[in-house]
């Protein structure tokens, strides 16, 4: 005997906490895609933007006129840019007045340049934390919605005199329904922020990479000023 029931079928017969929990499952769903679509665009833009500066960088050309070209879209900057911008706007104030303390100069770039790859780091995470809570939650809010679709059809089917399969199946597959769901939101989460991770590691390394590589280059300036 073959029976027809489809999911919204078995949505629709479910009980109004199951159906809730449903829905709840669903939206997390939704927003999870659209976060991972945005934060995967975000950091493909920032993984082309910091290899384009940094050849930029290391081309050749003058760090001076650099910066004047970068100072003019300060607006627009992020990533690579931005660390870049702030370490040598923070060097040329302090040169200025403390040519005479490489130290002291090379100490207050070097803290400019962490606190800017912190921020770019925090911006690229953003989203991350609720992809990881999707992941982590989903499996039991859909298990809930089980646990309490298939008490509510045993305690339906208790009413009756005489019990048949037919009877509590569509209950319990209504209610396996939400143990589905809760792992069709929670496995795409899971892989996404495992990927975007990666992603944000890579890039906060790069960060790191070019903000020491640039800290010693404005340190030997700033050594030779002092000669």
């Amino acid at each position: 005997m073959h029976a027809d029931i489809s999911i919204l079928d078995l949505f629709l017969q479910a009980s109004l906490l199951v159906k809730l929990v449903m829905l709840i499952l669903l939206g997390m769903s939704i927003v999870s895609w659209a976060m991972i679509i945005k934060r995967y665009k975000v950091l493909s833009q920032a993984t082309r933007d910091a290899e384009a500066f940094e050849d930029r960088f290391w081309s050749g050309t003058d760090l001076a006129v650099l910066y004047q070209d970068v100072k003019k879209r300060k607006d627009e900057i992020m990533g690579t840019e931005e660390i870049f911008y702030s370490g040598f706007t923070e060097f040329a104030r302090l040169r200025k007045t403390n040519a005479d303390s490489p130290a002291f100069v090379m100490e207050g770039t070097g803290r400019a340049m962490r606190v800017s790859v912190a921020r770019e780091v925090e911006d690229l995470e953003a989203n991350l934390p609720f992809l990881a809570t999707v992941g982590s939650i989903s499996p039991y809010i859909g298990l809930f919605g089980t646990v309490w679709g298939i008490m509510h059809a045993f305690i339906a089917l208790g009413a009756v005199k005489q019990a048949t399969l037919a009877m509590v199946a569509p209950g319990i597959a209504e209610a396996l329904v939400a143990t589905a769901m809760g792992l069709f939101a929670a496995i795409p989460a899971v892989m996404a922020y495992n990927r975007l991770s990666n992603s944000v590691s890579k890039l906060e390394h790069s960060y790191a990479t070019f903000s020491e590589e640039f800290h010693s280059i404005l340190h030997r300036q700033a050594m030779a000023g002092r000669e």
